[in-house]
């Protein structure tokens, strides 16, 4: 368990890079894309901003970290929200296509 070591110093908003901008320079093309779609969809922009506060266990943090490249809590919440946000390609496919099969298809058993 870590202890709290004094006071932290803020920085003021204006000093604090966008979290978008700051997400942008992940390495994996994969999360690059989830925030361009979800930027696309006009769920990064707004004045305003929500406070998301929860505690996590640290061996999850940092296997998220190390799998995104991600460092920073909040820049690795808003990619978490983002791939949250982003329906699923392959589930609206599979409802989309239930229950039919092509015109030659045998199941074999």
């Amino acid at each position: 368990m870590m202890a709290k070591i004094g006071r932290v110093k803020r920085r003021s908003r204006a000093a604090r890079p966008r979290a978008e901008a700051a997400l942008a320079t992940s390495s994996s093309t994969v999360h690059a894309a989830v925030l361009e779609e979800v930027r696309r969809a006009g769920l990064l922009g707004g004045g305003k901003t929500a406070h998301v506060s929860f505690r996590a266990p640290p061996a999850l943090v940092e296997a998220a970290k190390r799998e995104t490249g991600v460092n920073s809590p909040t820049d690795l919440g808003i990619l978490a929200l983002a791939v949250l946000a982003q329906p699923d390609p392959v589930a609206e496919f599979m409802r989309r296509t239930r229950g039919r099969l092509g015109a030659d298809h045998r199941l074999d058993y």
